[in-house]
């Protein structure tokens, strides 16, 4: 489960050590977490990371296909969980020292700014391959955070981007060493935590204003006709 560590003037939530998959119950952890970065006082930053093979694989499918029911609750708390992050008002910074899929490779858009491992890992949106539509809220993220060239080809092709391509298009801010990926995340995000607070968080709602609309759309998340 998702752990949350401070150093110095930055926290790092630890996103787990599996494939880091959206379970309702990971969802509230982190959801904890941000919370407590939220509520805390002074110069902050945020990093997310995590260990092993996986950064996050996305929705947890064996968990919806379990209760498919409550499908459309389970969109609403994901579009959340990326629109938190999206407007945060602390700089954050996503350390993708592994593989980071579908959902996992959209929550990692809804941070600032993308450290990558740059010899092995992929990123990947594989929507197309596996027969899944993007909701409306998870195209308006994308495409809000992408380079529309970009967007559409990762969109539409599923492609597969190891860590230099990723920092090539624009996908992640830079590629690093497997040893550097946490360490380059935290140094970047240590030299912007001046910027926490009230004005932040205005300036990230403002720009994304209409993803965040979008996104927060409770009526009709799976865009349902």
């Amino acid at each position: 489960m998702p752990s949350l560590d401070r150093h110095d003037n930055v926290f790092v939530l630890d996103l787990g050590d599996g494939e880091n998959r959206f379970h309702p119950d990971w969802l509230t952890a982190v959801g904890a977490a941000l919370d407590e970065v939220e509520k805390a006082d002074g110069p902050r930053a945020l990093v997310t990371a995590a260990t092993g093979k996986f950064y996050s694989n996305g929705l947890d499918l064996d968990w919806l296909f379990a209760h498919t029911d409550q499908h459309q609750d389970y969109v609403v708390s994901v579009h959340e969980l990326f629109a938190r992050m999206l407007s945060l008002p602390v700089i954050t910074v996503a350390a993708l020292q592994g593989h980071t899929f579908a959902a996992g490779a959209m929550f990692s858009l809804a941070h600032d700014f993308r450290v990558m491992r740059a010899d092995r890992g992929f990123w990947c949106l594989p929507e197309a391959d596996i027969n899944i539509p993007f909701t409306p809220g998870m195209a308006a993220l994308i495409q809000s955070r992408l380079a529309p060239q970009t967007a559409h080809e990762a969109m539409l092709t599923a492609r597969r981007y190891g860590g230099s391509d990723a920092a090539a298009t624009g996908i992640v801010d830079r590629a690093v060493g497997e040893d550097a990926v946490r360490s380059a995340a935290i140094e970047l995000a240590q030299a912007q935590v001046n910027k926490a607070g009230d004005t932040l968080g205005t300036i990230k709602g403002r720009m994304y204003a209409s993803t965040l609309a979008t996104l927060r759309d409770t009526t009709n998340p799976l865009g349902a006709a």
